[in-house]
C-alpha cells in the first residue's frame, strides 16, 4: 500500500493568488507548477501545511543560487496593511477549495487524522512571515479564527517580530538579532493558543530565544546544515534540541538546500535526500522527522518534479531499507503527533 505523504510546506496558496480569479477551477483542473489537485491524486499526496505569503514588490534574482558562492541581498519589511490585504486574498482562496470540497482545513488533531485516513487532502493553514499581525497581536485572533494553526514569526526578510536567515552560501544562520520583545509576545500567545510556531526561516539567535519559551521547536522545512552548509540549514545542535522539545523538522525538497554544493539545480538532489533523513532522524529522533517539500516555491529533484512524482521519493526511501513502521512515521505520522501535541483550544488572554 503507498504511504500517503503529508507535507510540512507549499506555496499553493501564492501560485493561486497571482494567477487571479479562477483559482478553485484552476487547482481542480490541474495548472503548471507543483501542487493541484490531479497531481495529488496522482502522487498520493495527503495534503499539508498551506502557506499564505506576502511577495516582494520587486523580485529577487534567484538565478545566482546556480554559484559557487553567493549572498542574495534581503528584500526590506513589508508595511502591516499590504501585507494584511493579501494574507486575507490567500485565506480566502483556501476556504473557497475547502467549502468546494477539494480539501479539508483542519483545526484539530482528529480532523486532520480522520481527512488522512479518509483519503481527503488535508490542509493546515499556516502563515509564512507574520508582517500581516499588528504588534497588538489583534490580528492573530482574527486569523486563528478562520483556521490559522501554525505561523512563522519571519520569512527571510525582517520583521517586527524578529530576523530571519538570508540565502546566502556558504554559511550558517548565526546572521544577527533574533527575537524582539514583540516576538517574544508573539510566540508566548501561539503556545497559549496552541498554535505551530515554524522557526524554519528565523536565525540561530531567534531559534535560541523561542527555545527559553518552552515550546516544541518546529521548523517546517529546513535540512541539515552538516551535509548542505546553508544558511537556511540546521546546525546539529539544532537539530538535537529539536528532538529534545518534542519538536518536528520537515525535509526541504529545494535542491539547494540538499545538495553539497547548494546550487538550486534539479539534478542529483534526489540522492542527496535520503542522506538528510538519516542525519535528522540520528540527531532529532525519527519521532520528530518528516517532510516540508516547498513545492511551488523552489527548484526541487528532478525525479519528482511535482507532487505526482513522489512515488520517487518512496522508492529511494524503500531502496535505502527504510521499514514500514518507518515510513508511515516520516510520510505522515509524526507530524499528526505533532499537531496532537500542540493543538488545543484557544483561551482569550488579553496581550498588554
Amino acid at each position: 500500500m503507498t504511504q500517503p505523504i503529508f507535507d510540512g510546506h507549499n506555496d499553493c496558496l501564492l501560485k493561486l493568488y497571482r494567477g487571479g480569479p479562477g483559482a478553485g477551477a484552476r487547482y481542480r483542473g490541474g495548472m503548471p507548477g507543483h501542487v493541484d489537485l490531479p497531481k495529488a491524486k496522482a502522487g498520493g499526496f495527503a495534503g499539508g501545511f498551506y502557506a499564505m505569503f506576502v511577495p516582494d514588490e520587486g523580485p529577487m534574482d534567484w538565478s545566482v543560487m546556480r554559484n559557487a558562492q553567493y549572498d542574495l541581498p534581503l528584500p526590506p519589511r513589508v508595511a502591516q496593511d499590504a501585507a494584511r490585504a493579501v494574507v486575507v486574498e490567500q485565506a480566502a482562496i483556501l476556504k473557497e477549495l475547502h467549502d468546494h470540497g477539494d480539501l479539508t482545513i483542519c483545526t484539530d488533531a482528529t480532523t486532520l487524522r480522520d481527512a488522512i485516513d479518509q483519503g481527503q487532502q488535508a490542509a493546515i493553514m499556516h502563515l509564512e512571515g507574520a508582517e500581516a499581525i499588528d504588534p497588538e497581536l489583534q490580528f492573530l485572533d482574527t486569523l486563528y479564527d478562520l483556521g490559522l494553526r501554525s505561523l512563522g514569526p519571519v520569512w527571510s526578510r525582517p520583521t517586527i517580530f524578529g530576523h530571519g536567515v538570508p540565502f546566502r552560501y556558504p554559511s550558517d544562520g548565526d546572521t544577527g538579532p533574533g527575537l524582539t520583545e514583540a516576538g517574544f509576545r508573539l510566540v508566548e500567545r501561539c503556545a497559549q493558543m496552541g498554535i505551530i510556531v515554524d522557526l524554519s526561516h528565523l536565525n540561530v539567535a531567534g531559534f535560541h530565544d523561542v527555545a527559553t519559551t518552552g515550546v516544541p521547536l518546529v521548523a517546517t522545512h529546513s535540512n541539515a546544515h552538516a551535509i548542505c552548509p546553508h544558511a537556511r540549514n540546521l546546525t546539529d545542535d539544532q537539530l538535537r534540541m529539536i528532538g529534545r522539545t518534542n519538536g518536528m523538522v520537515g525535509l526541504n525538497f529545494a535542491s539547494a538546500f540538499l545538495r553539497p554544493d547548494g546550487q538550486m539545480l534539479p539534478q542529483g538532489a534526489l540522492e542527496w535526500m535520503v542522506r538528510h533523513l538519516d542525519h535528522m532522524i540520528e540527531l532529532a529522533g525519527e519521532d520528530h522527522v518528516g517532510f516540508g517539500s516547498d513545492f511551488d516555491g523552489a527548484v526541487v529533484p528532478e525525479e519528482i518534479g511535482s507532487v505526482a512524482g513522489l512515488d520517487a521519493l518512496r522508492e529511494a526511501m524503500v531502496t535505502h531499507g527504510y521499514d514500514d513502521a518507518l515510513m508511515g512515521k516520516l510520510c505522515a505520522g509524526n507530524w499528526i503527533a505533532l499537531c496532537e501535541r500542540v493543538w488545543k483550544p484557544a483561551p482569550r488572554i488579553t496581550v498588554t
